[in-house]
């Protein structure tokens, strides 16, 4: 999947080294027993093990690669070159996990972008002129002058429009932080729990007073296809296919699909420092992320043990959870046990299946979890060079190479377009790329004079038409066609080319265990949120399993570097160890 030939860029030392999961630099070995095991050191994990020790659960972390992160990781796959490999940008982290783990204390450094969106154009009849571009970010005057170049109603239109989704944010918002209503209460539980239960509504009813009278407008949003709403709004295509990336990113989805609305929603609702709807880049990385989640778990007393694989959750006969089995045979008891993994590994291949409600286990099979990304990092020797706006001098940054840079986004019909060719097993013949620079920012992540480029492309089916595989034959044409596509953009972008490492779904299905090559371990689709996240019964964290909770992305909320499935899926471990 990686490809390098040498660099004229000299060579940086290896970073430093890996994570060592060890308190104070001393040593911690694994013991029979715990409180709690969470399987995987993905950043939910890493989250819930942290809520969980702080609160005094002795828990123990097993992560069966040879680093922790999960997708939020920073690997060398290129020598002297750190990337973020498979998540890049840092938004959505729930502002109380910053505070209640003090992050900033445990190293976490950030790098805000601004501008954030970059939209270069590729127009007919420009041989004279330079094409147009789209930039955007925290002015609004500088906004509306940028979207005027297009519309002059658009450019009136779009602070009401931002205006109108932020309090859809601020309705919505508090309904991460919660476990969502717990239907199964509701309907067997006692009256005791029952009238308990009710507080869960709070959130809810909360959203909708926010909402108001415009509760219509908002539905419509939740439930219309991207392109319906954002026609409501605009009619310069730059402008809408700019806004519908968001909509359809990492979602095997169309503008045109009937709640690809909540997906755009579920990437504008985050921020970072204060800023609402703020994105930017971690110093070192995401794995830095990660790692300054694992030092504030460890400095309280958390263990975290790489290179562990959990085979098997262990039931006693009573139908209660009493631990785990890893690879290598050794039993380890808990009271509890929490699970990063996907749903599908969780529920039918490391618990065993006659504990499970055969319903239960149909539904889990059922999840929709089509991928269509195909992620490329790559190490360049300069910065991409793009015709609609030049570099300075001297190879200078200019504010666009911080953005994500949206390309073969001109229009929705170019991404409606590459939908269809993943629906019928082609790779993109336009793909949608979101490219960024993050060492644009964060200048440790490339020796002096290059740069780490990340490449969030789609459409790619998980499977190809005629029962073609992805090998490495189809890996690299797909990735010669988006290289193709790039060049049209920023001649010369090519042959900067130092390196690559090319992911596809079922490679990132195979690193990272995300099913299918999804991001989010299933379809952020409305079916399959809040209630029925992961299938209706079961969005509370727990499951049919006494002691087994899920807390990674296919439960509430969803996919994303949130940390608020782990948060969440903590205390709810913590209400019910109470209650033992």
């Amino acid at each position: 999947m990686a490809a390098s030939r040498p660099g004229l860029c000299r060579a940086l030392n290896s970073p430093g080294p890996a994570w060592k999961h060890t308190p104070s630099g001393a040593e911690r070995r694994l013991k029979a027993e715990y409180d709690a095991v969470v399987i995987g050191a993905g950043h939910n994990g890493l989250v819930a093990a942290a809520y969980l020790q702080r609160l005094g659960v002795n828990t123990v972390v097993f992560e069966r690669r040879h680093v922790i992160g999960g997708a939020a990781v920073t690997e060398e796959i290129i020598p002297g070159f750190k990337f973020s490999r498979a998540s890049y940008l840092l938004s959505l982290l729930r502002p109380q996990i910053y505070k209640d783990l003090e992050l900033k204390k445990h190293g976490l450094r950030l790098h805000l972008r601004n501008p954030y969106s970059f939209t270069p154009m590729l127009e007919e009849g420009t041989l004279n002129k330079v094409p147009r571009s789209l930039l955007l970010g925290t002015d609004i005057t500088e906004n509306q002058k940028q979207i005027s170049q297009f519309s002059q109603k658009d450019a009136q239109a779009f602070p009401r429009y931002e205006e109108f989704m932020n309090r859809l944010v601020l309705a919505i918002d508090p309904l991460l932080d919660a476990a969502p209503v717990d239907m199964e209460v509701f309907q067997h539980g006692s009256l005791l729990q029952r009238l308990r239960a009710l507080s869960t509504l709070r959130p809810l009813l909360k959203a909708g007073c926010t909402l108001g009278t415009q509760l219509p407008q908002y539905y419509q949003v939740l439930t219309a296809p991207i392109s319906k709403v954002l026609n409501h709004w605009f009619e310069s295509e730059p402008l809408k296919a700019t806004l519908a990336t968001d909509a359809v990113i990492g979602a095997m989805t169309s503008p045109h699909t009937p709640g690809s609305g909540y997906v755009l929603l579920h990437h504008v609702m985050g921020g970072l420092e204060g800023m609402q709807g703020a994105w930017g880049y971690v110093q070192g990385g995401m794995g830095a992320l990660s790692d300054a989640i694992a030092s504030s778990a460890t400095a309280h007393g958390a263990s975290i043990f790489t290179e562990k694989s959990v085979a098997k959750v262990q039931v006693n006969s009573e139908g209660r959870v009493q631990g785990v089995v890893l690879q290598d045979g050794l039993e380890v008891r808990s009271r509890v046990v929490l699970s990063c993994a996907s749903p599908q590994d969780t529920f039918l291949k490391l618990t065993p299946q006659e504990w499970l409600p055969q319903a239960f286990v149909e539904g889990i099979s059922q999840l929709d979890t089509q991928s269509p990304v195909t992620k490329i990092n790559v190490a360049v020797d300069r910065l991409p060079n793009f015709q609609a706006t030049p570099n300075g001098p001297k190879d200078q940054l200019r504010p666009h190479h911080q953005c994500s840079i949206h390309l073969n986004c001109e229009d929705i019909l170019i991404l409606h377009q590459a939908f269809e060719d993943a629906m019928g097993g082609l790779p993109s013949h336009r793909p949608m790329i979101e490219l960024c620079i993050p060492s644009s920012l964060d200048p440790t992540l490339a020796p002096p004079g290059c740069h780490v480029v990340s490449l969030f492309t789609q459409y790619t089916p998980y499977t190809l038409a005629g029962g073609r595989v992805w090998d490495e034959q189809e890996r690299n044409a797909y990735a010669d066609k988006v290289f193709d596509c790039i060049e049209a953009y920023a001649p010369g972008f090519k042959s900067s080319v130092l390196g690559r490492d090319i992911l596809t779904p079922p490679d990132l299905e195979r690193i990272f265990r995300l099913p299918g090559g999804n991001i989010f371990h299933a379809a952020m689709s409305l079916d399959q949120l809040y209630f029925a996240r992961p299938v209706p019964q079961h969005s509370s964290y727990r499951c049919p399993v006494q002691g087994l909770y899920l807390c990674g992305s296919g439960a509430h909320p969803g996919g994303g570097v949130m940390g608020a499935a782990g948060r969440n899926a903590a205390h709810v471990v913590i209400r019910d160890l109470k209650s033992m």
